[in-house]
């Protein structure tokens, strides 16, 4: 049974100069959040598909949570007009803040700050720290690489195979809030606890 998961976490790379297909998905996911009644949770940056994605929520009347650590609070950084803002220490408290809000968690493209958050949002759903499902908005294919070495750790093992339920990817944003809100948690979650 599909529940709407109200507050979706979004990670984005926040760099300049890239292809104007990843400005543009940003933008229409930051839209379609909006227009959904969803909020968004990000963090706070105003370049690159942070800034893209907030803007599309903003200029929709959206809802919108940025959470931002003190080393990256700087002007020409901070999205700081519309929304609300919550000022954390540092970075790990930033990601802690950023996981308690959403519902569910989106990776759009992004660099090592977006892969290490995706990456931990799956790490805490393994360990059962939470059973809220993570998505991956895979424009033009960027998250295949990453998609084959799951499927590669799971064939030699490093990953157990119903861990892959864990997550989902999809090239177009209603389609995966959809999927998100229709998720359910693998079961045998704990075979790697108990070794059975």
């Amino acid at each position: 049974m599909a529940t709407k998961k109200n507050t979706i976490t979004v990670y984005a790379g926040s760099a300049d100069n890239i292809e104007q297909v990843f400005v543009e998905a940003a933008y229409q996911l930051g839209k379609t959040l909006a227009l959904q009644n969803r909020r968004l949770v990000f963090g706070n940056g105003k370049t690159g598909l942070m800034g893209a994605v907030a803007r599309g929520a903003l200029e929709h009347q959206g809802e919108i949570v940025g959470v931002i650590n003190a080393d990256l609070n700087l002007p020409h950084l901070v999205f700081d007009h519309g929304i609300v803002i919550e000022k954390v220490s540092n970075i790990q408290v930033r990601q802690h803040r950023m996981n308690e809000l959403g519902d569910a968690f989106i990776a759009l493209p992004g660099g090592f700050g977006t892969l290490y958050e995706a990456l931990e949002a799956l790490t805490w759903a393994q360990i059962g720290q939470h059973k809220k499902p993570v998505g991956f908005l895979n424009i033009s294919g960027y998250y295949d690489p990453l998609m084959a070495m799951f499927d590669l750790a799971i064939e030699k093992g490093f990953i157990y195979p119903e861990h892959r339920g864990l997550y989902i990817a999809s090239d177009d944003p209603e389609t995966l809030l959809e999927a998100l809100d229709s998720y359910s948690p693998p079961q045998n979650m704990d075979r790697w606890l108990t070794r059975e």
